[in-house]
């Protein structure tokens, strides 16, 4: 699934479930800097799209990258939106970059023939053809709309107690 919002469906379920200890933007940063390797072959017209970031060894790597560039960045959209915390911890950045990076692993690794996600303990892709493509973008659009719609309860929910309170 290069370049397509389905991967941040997934995320959206995580953020509703992790809150403030899972940071979506890290999460999003991951899969869009995951997804460079196969614009990469891409654009050099290779055949193989999915090569060592596309492995749970790589992957790891490529979430340290999201976690250490996507901590700062996020944090500085945060402020610049008037967040009133905009603090990410490391220990939040790191584990959303390596949720990012493995979830992407494991959904591209249920379509795409090409992967080898075990590498260097094994190779072949023994999650090719676990669900049908069209079962597997259902499954991510229907988790973006459960996890956008439980942020939004948990969102209003926290307003609701914020006036009652008298803190406006």
């Amino acid at each position: 699934m290069p370049f397509t919002p389905f991967h941040l469906g997934p995320g959206a379920v995580f953020k509703a479930i992790g809150g403030r200890h899972f940071s979506f933007m890290i999460f999003g940063g991951s899969q869009v800097l995951i997804d460079l390797e196969p614009l990469v072959h891409m654009v050099r017209g290779d055949p193989v799209l999915h090569g060592p970031a596309h492995t749970f060894v790589g992957a790891l790597g490529v979430a340290v990258v999201a976690a250490v560039v996507g901590r700062p960045a996020s944090a500085f959209v945060l402020r610049r939106l008037g967040a009133r915390d905009a603090s990410i911890g490391w220990t939040v950045a790191g584990v959303s970059a390596l949720v990012g990076t493995w979830s992407h692993v494991v959904l591209d690794g249920l379509i795409h023939r090409d992967m080898h996600p075990l590498w260097p303990l094994a190779t072949g892709n023994p999650l090719l053809g676990l669900v049908y493509v069209e079962t597997l973008y259902q499954a991510c659009l229907a988790c973006g709309v459960i996890g956008a719609a439980a942020i939004a309860l948990r969102a209003a929910a926290r307003h609701r107690i914020h006036r009652r309170s008298g803190a406006d």
